[in-house]
C-alpha cells in the first residue's frame, strides 16, 4: 500500500498543505501513522477520503456537516444524490436559458425581416422578463427578511452586553423566533427530502425538519419509506398551485 506525505496528499488532490493540515485539527482526515519526527504519513484509503471531502465541499457543504455524512453509513450514497440534485437544478436552467436565446433569436429573425415583432414573441419576451423578476424578487424578499431579524437582534446583544441593558431583547427574541419560524415555513412548503437509503422523495412534518440538525443542502432525518436514519438531500417540488 501506497504512502503519502502531507505534500503529496495536497497536489494529488489539488489544494494546499494547510487545507490537509486543517482537516487533521477538525477531524475529519486522520494520517495513518506519524513518523519519529512527527511527519504525517497517509495511505490509499486517505486519498480516497480527502477526495470525497474535497468533492462535498465542491458541492457547499460545511466540514461539520462533512464530518457527520463521512461518519454516517453510507456517505457515498449521499454524495452521488447531492450530485444528483445540483444535476437537476443546472438542467433546469440551462432549459430555461436556451428557451430565452430562442426567443431572442426568433424576435432577430422578425426585426431583419419584418421589422415587425409578432405579438406572441412579445409575449414570450415578457413572460421571460416576468420570470426573471419574480426570481429577483424572491431572492431580495428572503435576503431582506433574514437581514430584518438577524440585525435587530444583533443590535439588541450589543445593547444588553455594553449598557446591561437586557429587557428590549428579553421582549424582541421571542417575536424574532417567531417571525424565523414562519420564514422557515415558509421555505419548506416546497421542500421536499431524498433518502440515501432508498432514493424515496418524502415530505416530512414541519416539526421534524424544524428539530434535525443540517443545512439547506442536507438534513438527518428518518426516511418515511424505508425507516433509514442519515442524512437526506433537499429538493424541490412544484406546488399545484404554483
Amino acid at each position: 500500500m501506497s504512502k503519502y506525505t502531507t505534500g503529496e496528499m495536497a497536489k494529488l488532490c489539488n489544494v494546499s498543505v494547510r487545507t490537509v493540515q486543517f482537516y487533521d485539527t477538525k477531524g475529519i482526515l486522520h494520517p495513518t501513522e506519524l513518523t519519529e519526527g512527527g511527519r504525517r504519513l497517509y495511505n490509499d484509503s486517505d486519498l480516497s477520503q480527502l477526495r470525497l471531502i474535497c468533492a462535498l465541499k465542491a458541492v457547499g457543504l460545511s466540514l461539520d456537516l462533512i464530518k457527520d455524512i463521512l461518519e454516517s453509513e453510507s456517505p457515498g450514497k449521499v454524495l452521488s444524490l447531492l450530485l444528483n440534485e445540483q444535476a437537476r437544478r443546472i438542467e433546469g436552467e440551462v432549459a430555461i436559458l436556451q428557451g430565452q436565446l430562442k426567443t431572442i433569436e426568433a424576435v432577430k429573425e422578425h426585426v431583419r425581416d419584418k421589422d415587425v415583432i409578432p405579438v406572441n414573441s412579445i409575449i414570450d419576451i415578457e413572460n421571460m422578463m416576468e420570470n426573471n423578476k419574480k426570481v429577483r424578487r424572491k431572492y431580495v424578499k428572503f435576503t431582506t427578511i433574514a437581514c430584518l431579524l438577524t440585525l435587530p437582534q444583533i443590535a439588541l446583544i450589543l445593547l444588553w452586553v455594553r449598557e446591561g441593558i437586557w429587557l428590549p431583547f428579553a421582549i424582541a427574541y421571542p417575536i424574532q423566533c417567531l417571525l424565523g419560524i414562519l420564514l422557515a415555513k415558509h421555505h419548506f412548503k416546497d421542500a421536499a427530502f431524498i433518502c440515501a437509503e432508498c432514493n424515496a422523495v418524502f415530505k416530512p412534518p414541519f416539526k421534524k425538519v424544524m428539530r434535525t440538525s443540517g443545512t439547506p443542502k442536507a438534513r438527518w432525518l428518518t426516511c418515511t419509506e424505508c425507516g433509514h436514519d442519515g442524512y437526506c438531500v433537499e429538493t424541490y417540488v412544484e406546488r399545484k398551485d404554483s
